[in-house]
């Protein structure tokens, strides 16, 4: 079976010969621009899980559940392996 050429795909960060150094600035100020927007949403909807979380334990804490005994417990008990994630660098590959 013969294999297939995998076309190599051109490194992103490096200048293309055909793209002007103004371009390339306004492209990665625009993506900051973009991912500085994106933090702070993600900012955001942290904090509003947050909230929900705190309301969540009051309402255990009035109903008599003792947190800090399930918190302990939790810590004894013997978890499944964590699967690793995988550097972005790697995903974007």
């Amino acid at each position: 079976m013969a294999k297939k050429k995998q076309a190599k795909q051109p490194d992103q960060t490096a200048p293309a010969a055909n793209v002007s150094t103004e371009e390339q600035i306004g492209f990665h100020k625009g993506s900051l621009s973009t991912l500085a927007k994106e933090r702070e949403e993600m900012l955001r909807i942290l904090q509003i899980v947050e909230q929900l979380m705190q309301m969540h334990i009051k309402g255990l804490k009035d109903l008599g559940v003792d947190l800090e005994a399930a918190a302990k417990e939790a810590k004894t008990t013997p978890k499944k392996a964590k699967v690793q994630a995988k550097p972005i660098e790697d995903m974007l590959r």
